[in-house]
């Protein structure tokens, strides 16, 4: 005797929430996440279509099947639970972010206390005016406060968010668990427009339009050396960016050798290796700027960058014209990218490092991988930078140079986990 027909919908299994990158391993509905960032059943990325019926029958059947609206609240509690969790995670990074900079500024030679550090913010901001700071710093503890702390941790707090960012979406663009800024030649690139920049004495104001120039450029040599029949390997793609990358590093060693001379030679290498030690207000201006417009871009784009981490061929058949908007982020990341190599120099790993860590935590719905990615490089680069500054104090160290050795062993276990290319 046959069994009874089960209820439609009554034979689906809950997918496991994938917590690390979408794309690489695992199968499809492993990795398979809906807009809201929940996991999706092999069903519902098959078919939306069926998907949407399927729901419709759960909630219309009732006893029926046993489970009836049940099924729905579930899911729309376990939805309401996420956003809660997401705003959570924001409230506490932010809340750590703010941490990161008041202690940061009060470390170094001089003493300055955490309350120093506010009312020096409250008397430039006009809070003396209202009343509410009714002690200020002298002018010495101010100027060491205003003038050369606060900026230099603020850039590199801008150049941190800029670059998770840069990161999170080229791994997504390339599906390639490796991809970052500094791997794909990007900030070589711009490296080599800053220089150019530097060494003509065009004016600071030429800097970032040289260095998202030569961003782009890089990009565009590194896709088009990369791209096989319309995909981009990610053994291939790599590659082709670090033949840019040493293309790029050798021009700018060029430029010199035959153009730099004395003081200038060691200021150019310091800034290569990437060094915040000159930061000043308009670099803040510029990397904080770019950070809120282009991040508030490509967070618009979260659901289409969702779609790219299940591959073209999905992304186009949800409606996306993948080539045009792929280019359309890619100059986006390189914009962004440039920004931030124009005010600290090329730095590495960070676009590694912080988007996978914030995906083990959160999943990988660009949604909730966007915001905290900004967040946690932003905190990253500020202790960084902090470290480079006073390990070996009165030396300094090129954050570059920290970040370097954070990252190699990072991107090793990376390499040997995913063994990427095979």
């Amino acid at each position: 005797m046959s069994a009874a027909p089960r209820p439609p919908g009554t034979d689906q299994r809950p997918a496991t929430p994938d917590r690390g990158f979408p794309p690489g391993n695992g199968n499809l509905a492993d990795r398979a996440h809906d807009s809201d960032g929940s996991a999706a059943s092999p069903r519902d990325t098959v078919s939306p279509a069926s998907s949407v019926s399927s729901t419709t029958i759960q909630a219309g059947s009732g006893g029926a099947s046993g489970r009836g609206s049940g099924g729905v609240s579930r899911r729309g509690s376990s939805a309401v639970t996420k956003v809660t969790s997401t705003a959570a995670w924001i409230v506490g990074m932010t809340a750590l972010l703010i941490v990161s900079i008041t202690l940061a500024v009060t470390i170094g030679s001089a003493e300055i206390g955490a309350l120093d550090v506010w009312r020096s913010i409250g008397a430039h901001i006009g809070l003396d005016r209202l009343g509410l700071d009714s002690s200020p710093l002298s002018t010495l503890r101010d100027g060491i406060v205003w003038e050369l702390r606060l900026p230099r941790v603020l850039t590199a707090a801008g150049v941190g968010a800029a670059l998770a960012i840069c990161g999170a979406v080229m791994q997504t663009l390339t599906r390639n668990p490796l991809a970052e800024p500094y791997l794909l030649g990007l900030s070589s690139g711009a490296s080599v427009g800053a220089v150019l920049v530097l060494v003509l004495g065009v004016g600071w104001f030429g800097l970032p339009v040289a260095a998202f120039g030569g961003a782009l450029l890089a990009l565009t040599a590194t896709l088009a050396l990369a791209n096989r029949r319309g995909e981009l390997p990610p053994t291939r793609t790599v590659l082709a960016g670090l033949a840019v990358s040493y293309l790029c590093s050798a021009a700018t060693s060029f430029i010199i050798f035959w153009s730099a001379t004395g003081d200038s030679y060691r200021g150019i290498l310091s800034w290569l290796l990437g060094s915040l030690g000159g930061a000043a207000w308009n670099d803040v201006a510029v990397v904080v700027l770019a950070v809120a417009i282009i991040g508030a871009a490509l967070l618009s784009r979260s659901r289409t960058l969702d779609a790219f981490a299940f591959g073209d061929g999905t992304a186009s058949a949800l409606g996306i014209d993948v080539n045009r908007t792929r280019w359309t982020l890619l100059i986006l990341v390189a914009l962004l990218t440039g920004a931030a190599v124009a005010v600290s120099g090329a730095i590495g790993f960070v676009g590694l490092m912080v988007p996978h860590g914030v995906r083990l935590v959160v999943g990988a719905s660009h949604r909730r991988v966007l915001p905290l990615a900004a967040l946690a490089g932003a905190s990253f680069m500020i202790w960084a930078d902090t470290l480079a500054r006073t390990l070996f104090d009165p030396r300094e160290l090129p954050v570059g140079v920290v970040t370097a050795f954070l990252g190699a062993p990072v991107f090793a276990v990376l390499l040997r986990r995913r063994r990427v290319g095979q």
